[in-house]
């Protein structure tokens, strides 16, 4: 076969360092924005992109040249760079070290596209903290809460 074909859809889901209220409400779109365009430079297709105060929701689409881990990486690093550069208030920024990343179905995007876009509606009710335990559960992944928030 001459071509490569492949349909990854991914879900990643970090914080900010120490999961500090460092999304302000002035650079939040504007970050959702540049993380996008990042994608796209490397390739990926962003389908959603959103978060709240403390944290961001990706899902995209990775192409067959790239590993969840590097396509994290790239979007996390320049997005951390550009923020801190661009603006004043946010000059220390930083994201938490880690992250979740969990596949998606076809027939899970446009429900898991949504989940994301009503982010700060959703976080009226719930923390992240325990937004991100009930999607590790969700996908059945074994975890020590001593190490996940680090």
């Amino acid at each position: 076969m001459p071509h490569s074909y492949v349909s990854c859809h991914m879900h990643y889901i970090f914080s900010t360092k120490n999961r500090l209220d460092s999304i302000t409400p002035d650079v939040r779109g504007r970050l959702w924005s540049y993380m996008a365009g990042i994608a796209r430079t490397n390739d990926i297709v962003p389908l959603a992109v959103g978060g709240s105060h403390d944290h961001v929701h990706l899902l995209v689409s990775l192409p067959s040249t790239l590993s969840t881990a590097k396509a994290i990486q790239l979007i996390k690093g320049g997005s951390s760079k550009w923020i801190s550069e661009t603006s004043p208030a946010h000059d220390q920024f930083a994201w938490q070290e880690g992250y979740g990343a969990f596949s998606v179905s076809v027939s899970g995007i446009r429900e898991t596209t949504s989940y994301i876009r009503n982010q700060e509606k959703h976080h009226l009710g719930t923390t992240f903290e325990d937004e991100f335990l009930a999607i590790l559960k969700k996908h059945g992944i074994d975890y020590d809460e001593r190490h996940v928030w680090g």
